[in-house]
């Protein structure tokens, strides 16, 4: 599919397409999102509108690039999504659907996909003026609040990113901090939906005023169920041999298990939060997890999706880094051709069109000067072209997929992030029924 979206974003980052392949890029530090400013815009396209908000970048963490896949086989491939938005300039009409079937893997089947509007699927551009309006829905509308709580988790107890990674050589912090934040419509003792927010806390904040506030709204495109939110900081540095690379960017589930097995239990298990809700309780459908991140923490957000569908399906990434970050010392770039990480989404091993179609909700955004917009095809380190290939794919497979091009914004743009988070969590949790 072609657009005029897409063919501006080609030309505004004057890509050159030379379908060679070349060795890895060194990823520069343009990858750390800076501290999001505020502002906003609305959508424009025929494709719906987006509006929503957020703050740009991950606190206390560099943001690096790549996302994964491939990985042992550990989790199972979950059934194929049938419907989607239909590709088109604007992405507007197409047809809604759900997953049905497929076949469950060793850990499980993805769940079903509910049959939901498509309206606000496909492309759309914001900007270049981001003056004037940021997403009241990201702001305290005096609603009644739930409650927040932080704990830090020891990196050397993980039994799965312990810091000890022979491919690490860059420093790595001693602990992560974890936040947490219940929203007040959640009903202690029912099965809470969640969103893993990367690069915690990043936009946790604004996020929990988007709950409170949408949580109560009588608009059924807008109503987002009562989903704990919870923001995982990463284990330091940055890019290959980093323990932030290393989580973010490996091609595998490797990441999905560290947050299934590891954080979701300790947050259950802090006693603040015990304390509080003594009956809290994660679902275990998929339908009812989700995954956010920025930069590599999109990619990481993509592939928790991707290789783990039978424990996530509502993924929001702005600027991923759809490109070639994975350390190429990581056995996964070893498997299943990937060479070239996260870049075999969309290219080189070509993941999105070759696979059965997964139970997933996919929002994407990119902007005009993200990192390595001047970059060619032989780099693997065009955001840019990245993520517009990914929507392309996500399209001609007709996902239920959002995309969300920044005309004058660079990496992790915070002037876009609050112009477009909140409607991006509504649109993402769309079909969701919270049983509370």
């Amino acid at each position: 599919m072609v657009s005029s979206l897409r063919t501006f974003a080609h030309s505004a980052s004057l890509v050159a397409l030379s379908g060679c392949i070349g060795v890895l890029a060194a990823c520069s530090s343009e990858d750390s999102p800076g501290p999001g400013t505020a502002g906003s815009t609305t959508v424009g396209g025929t494709g719906g509108s987006v509006a929503g908000t957020s703050s740009g970048g991950g606190s206390g963490s560099a943001a690096s690039a790549g996302s994964g896949m491939s990985d042992s086989g550990a989790s199972g491939n979950a059934g194929s999504s049938m419907g989607g938005a239909a590709a088109g300039a604007g992405g507007g009409g197409g047809n809604a659907g759900g997953a049905s079937g497929g076949s469950a893997g060793a850990s499980g089947a993805g769940g079903m996909v509910p049959d939901v509007s498509a309206e606000g699927d496909g492309d759309s551009e914001i900007g270049p003026d981001y003056n004037g309006t940021k997403d009241p829905d990201l702001s305290d509308q005096k609603k009644p609040r739930g409650k927040k709580f932080t704990f830090s988790m020891k990196i050397a107890d993980s039994k799965i990113f312990d810091g000890k990674d022979s491919t690490l050589n860059k420093p790595v912090n001693e602990t992560r901090s974890i936040t947490v934040y219940v929203p007040a419509l959640y009903e202690d003792g029912t099965d809470a939906p969640v969103l893993v927010i990367q690069d915690g806390p990043g936009p946790i904040d604004k996020i929990s005023y988007a709950l409170d506030n949408l949580t109560i709204s009588t608009d059924p495109l807008k109503k987002l169920p009562p989903f704990v939110a919870v923001a995982v900081q990463n284990g330091g540095s940055d890019a290959q041999g980093s323990e932030r690379g290393l989580e973010y960017d490996t091609m595998s589930d490797r990441y999905s298990r560290f947050i299934d097995t590891e954080v979701l239990p300790a947050v259950v298990a802090d006693a603040a939060v015990k304390a509080a809700y003594p009956g809290l309780k994660f679902t275990k459908d998929p339908q009812g997890r989700g995954a956010f991140g920025c930069s590599s923490g999109g990619a990481a957000a993509l592939s928790m999706g991707w290789f783990a569908t039978h424990l996530w399906s509502r993924i929001i990434t702005y600027s991923g880094t759809f490109v070639d970050q994975q350390n190429h010392a990581q056995p996964e770039a070893m498997m299943m051709n990937l060479r070239y990480g996260a870049w075999g989404y969309h290219s080189d091993a070509e993941l999105i069109k070759n696979a059965d179609n997964k139970p997933l909700r996919i929002f994407l955004n990119v902007n005009e000067n993200d990192n390595g917009a001047m970059n060619d095809e032989a780099s693997h380190h065009n955001w840019v072209m990245a993520n517009e290939r990914t929507a392309e794919d996500l399209a001609a497979k007709k996902y239920h997929y959002k995309y969300v091009f920044g005309k004058g914004a660079g990496h992790c743009d915070g002037k876009v992030q609050d112009a477009t988070i909140a409607k991006a969590l509504s649109w993402a949790w769309r079909g969701y029924a919270y049983k509370g």
